[in-house]
């Protein structure tokens, strides 16, 4: 029941809405064209300034990508030993032995699709 009521209200304004911009148009067709240019005019710089600022630029995704490899690069390089140096063997096999074991970093995001390179298609012969 309450479906019905929402729909006549809303088949209503819009019924009421068409009536106006038809009064309008009627009465001043010229300060209608006023203010639909106006309203054109504001919605394309609300759409500029919103692809400007909000759509995904990618600079920005290299950039994030470049701070996050600069981060887990640091923080690598702030783990090491600062007194171990590797002008021998003897001292770069005892370093070696000294460090602890790497954590199994995280895979990547990537998968294998099988293609059909293959496979041969079955066409008919003429």
């Amino acid at each position: 029941m309450k479906n019905r009521i929402s729909f006549y209200v809303v088949c209503g304004l819009i019924a009421l809405g068409i009536f106006g911009i038809v009064s309008t148009f009627i009465s001043d067709p010229a300060g209608f064209l006023k203010s639909l240019a106006v309203i054109i005019v504001v919605g394309v710089i609300l759409f500029l300034i919103f692809r400007r600022f909000y759509q995904p630029n990618p600079e920005r995704k290299e950039q994030r990508a470049f701070v996050k490899a600069a981060k887990r690069s640091k923080k690598r390089y702030q783990h090491r030993e600062p007194g171990i140096s590797q002008k021998s063997n003897s001292s770069s096999i005892s370093s070696i032995k000294k460090r602890k074991p790497k954590k199994k970093q995280s895979s990547t995001h990537l998968t294998v699709i099988d293609g059909k390179k293959g496979k041969k298609k079955n066409r008919a012969s003429f």
